[in-house]
């Protein structure tokens, strides 16, 4: 059955080496320290491991802290780590796909870079989710009177390079001219998009292999 074949791929590819491994192991022991410590620092690592699918749970009505009782809680708080479990193999597995790539050939190899990010649905519907979250971004930065926290949505949509587009940024909010920070926060979760699309372009070819 294909679905299966790709499922068994998929595990094969976010267990089958050290890169993975070490991926998965890391994610493991930050999820132990968020609820050994959920007051701390650590308490975020798990979602920005598993950036930028992690993010999608901001969405989602359940979570820790969910109310309704303590059975509701646990609930919650299993189908929220079951969530981020499944954005961190599909993770894993793209680690998998990068360290398992055939060598490309010199003459091929900067032409086809950015090709994993266009010929196919997954990486072509994602280009198309973060292009909708940096235009809502500029349409608020320069045509709405309140912006308010307009960088929200492009931020989570290309994490978790977009973390470097803000702290590049950042620094740029009181600079002159005004419109520099906002440029170079559009720069920047823009080629982190293209990032995250070719990543996910070559696990989808590794799947289909």
């Amino acid at each position: 059955m294909p679905n299966a074949s790709r499922t068994h791929r998929l595990m094969s590819l976010a267990t089958g080496n050290w890169a993975a491994r070490t991926y998965l192991a890391l994610f493991a022991a930050s999820t132990v320290a968020m609820f050994a410590f959920p007051e701390s620092g650590p308490a975020l690592s798990p979602m920005m491991l598993t950036a930028p699918f992690s993010f999608l749970t901001m969405a989602l009505p359940f979570g820790p802290g969910t109310g309704g009782g303590w059975a509701t809680e646990v609930l919650a708080t299993g189908l929220w780590v079951l969530w981020l479990l499944l954005c961190a193999l599909v993770n894993a597995a793209v680690l998998g796909a990068l360290a398992t790539r055939p060598a490309a050939r010199p003459a091929h190899r900067g032409r086809s870079l950015l090709t994993p990010a266009v010929d196919n649905w997954l990486s072509r519907g994602y280009l198309a989710l973060a292009a909708a979250a940096v235009g809502s971004f500029l349409y608020a930065v320069y045509l709405s009177p309140d912006p308010g926290f307009a960088g929200i949505w492009p931020l989570i949509t290309t994490a978790p390079l977009s973390v470097v587009a803000l702290a590049a940024s950042a620094p740029l909010e009181s600079a002159s001219p005004a419109w520099l920070s906002s440029a170079v926060f559009t720069i920047g979760t823009t080629l982190a998009a293209l990032v995250n699309a070719v990543l996910l372009g070559r696990l989808a070819r590794s799947l289909r292999g």
